[in-house]
C-alpha cells in the first residue's frame, strides 16, 4: 500500500500539475506549429503575437507566481528589449534599409544582457521591499523608464518612436517569422523550464510562503530575489527583442503600466501555479483581443468584465478549473486551500 502510493505521487497523474501543463504544452504547441497551414495571414500574426506575449507573461510568472511578488513595472524590460533590438538594427541597416541576418540576430538577442542590466540596476533598490511596497516600488521604476524614453527624442524618438524595422528579407513574410519566433520562444520556454524545476526554483517557492523563515534557515533572500528578477527581467528583455522586428516598429507604450497590466491579466487567466499557466493566458487574452475588436469598439469595457468573472469565479486561472474538473471526475475528493501542496510543474 505504502509503495503504491508513493509510485502514485511520483507519477502524478493525469490530473496531477505535471500532467496537465504537459497535456496543454502538448496541445497549444502542435496547434502552434500547424497555425500557417490554414490560408490566410491573420491567425499567423495572431499566433506571433500569442507566442511573444506569452514569453513575456511566462517571464512575469517567475516573480509571482514562484516568487510570491507582484511588479507592475515589467514591461519597462520589455520596452527596453525591444528598444535594444531597434536602435541597433538602425545601426545596421543600409542605405536601403535592409540588414543581414548576421546583425539581425546579434541585434534581437542583444536585448538579453542589456535588459538584465536594466534589470540588475532596478532590481537592486526593489528587493529591499516586499508585498505592496515591492509593487509600487517596482512600477515607478517603469514609469521612470517610460517617462525617459518618451521624452529623449534625440536617441529614442521619443512618442514617435522608431519606425521601418524590417528583418532580413527571408523573415519580412509572416510566416517565415512566425516559424522564427516560435522555435527562439520554444528554446526559451525549456531554458525557463529547466530554470523552474532547479533546485533554485525551489529556494523561490521557500520566499514564496515564507521570507521570514526563509531567511532563518540561511537563505539569502535579497539576493535570490534579485537573481530572479535579472532572469525574468533578461527573458522579458527577450520577448521585447522579439516584438520590434514582428510590429516593425517600437513606441514608449511598451514600457507602461498598461503592457504590465496585459502581463497580469495573461498569467491571472491562464494560471500562475502552473508553467504553462501564462502562455494559455496569453493565447485567450490575443485571440479575444483579436477576434472582438472585430465587432464592438468597447475592448477595454470587454476584457474588463472577462477578467472580472475570472477572477470573481476562476480565481485560479482556467487550468487549475480544469484540473479540479478532472479530479472530480475521476473520483478525486479536491483538498482544502489551507492544505493545497505547493506547485510542482
Amino acid at each position: 500500500m505504502a509503495w503504491d502510493a508513493k509510485a502514485k505521487r511520483q507519477s502524478g497523474g493525469f490530473y496531477s500539475t505535471l500532467g496537465l501543463s504537459r497535456l496543454f504544452l502538448g496541445c497549444l504547441g502542435l496547434v502552434l506549429l500547424l497555425l500557417p497551414v490554414f490560408p490566410g495571414e491573420f491567425q499567423v500574426v495572431v499566433g506571433a503575437e500569442i507566442l511573444i506575449m506569452g514569453l513575456f507573461a511566462t517571464s512575469f510568472n517567475l516573480l509571482y507566481g514562484y516568487m510570491g511578488e507582484i511588479s507592475f513595472g515589467h514591461s519597462a524590460f520589455f520596452g527596453l528589449g525591444a528598444y535594444t533590438t531597434a536602435l541597433f538594427m538602425r545601426a545596421f541597416q543600409g542605405p536601403t534599409g535592409e540588414i543581414g541576418y548576421v546583425p539581425f540576430l546579434f541585434s534581437v538577442f542583444m536585448s538579453i544582457p542589456v535588459s538584465a542590466l536594466g534589470a540588475l540596476i532596478v532590481g537592486f533598490f526593489c528587493v529591499r521591499l516586499t508585498g505592496i511596497y515591492f509593487a509600487m516600488l517596482s512600477l515607478a521604476f517603469g514609469e521612470l523608464l517610460y517617462y525617459i524614453v518618451f521624452s529623449w527624442y534625440s536617441f529614442t524618438k521619443g512618442d514617435d518612436g522608431i519606425q521601418g524595422l524590417m528583418p532580413p528579407h527571408y523573415l519580412q513574410g509572416y510566416t517565415h517569422y512566425y516559424y522564427f519566433a516560435l522555435i527562439v520562444v520554444a528554446v526559451t520556454l525549456v531554458l525557463l523550464w529547466r530554470v523552474t524545476n532547479s533546485p533554485f526554483s525551489y529556494v523561490l517557492r521557500m520566499l514564496r510562503e515564507n521570507k521570514n523563515r526563509a531567511a532563518f534557515v540561511g537563505v539569502n533572500v535579497r539576493t535570490c530575489m534579485l537573481v530572479n528578477f535579472v532572469v525574468a527581467g533578461a527573458f522579458a528583455g527577450l520577448a521585447g527583442g522579439l516584438w520590434g522586428p514582428f510590429q516593425r516598429s517600437v513606441s514608449p507604450t511598451l514600457l507602461g503600466s498598461m503592457q504590465s497590466a496585459t502581463a497580469v491579466f495573461m498569467t491571472l487567466m491562464g494560471g500562475p501555479r502552473f508553467f504553462i499557466g501564462p502562455l494559455v493566458g496569453s493565447a485567450i487574452y490575443t485571440a479575444l483581443n483579436a477576434y472582438l475588436t472585430r465587432f464592438t469598439v468597447y475592448w477595454p469595457l470587454t476584457i474588463g468584465s472577462i477578467i472580472l468573472i475570472f477572477v470573481l469565479f476562476l480565481p485560479g486561472g482556467i487550468l487549475s478549473a480544469v484540473q479540479g474538473w478532472i479530479r472530480a471526475s475521476l473520483g478525486h475528493r479536491p483538498k482544502s486551500p489551507a492544505r493545497m501542496p505547493a506547485m510542482r510543474e
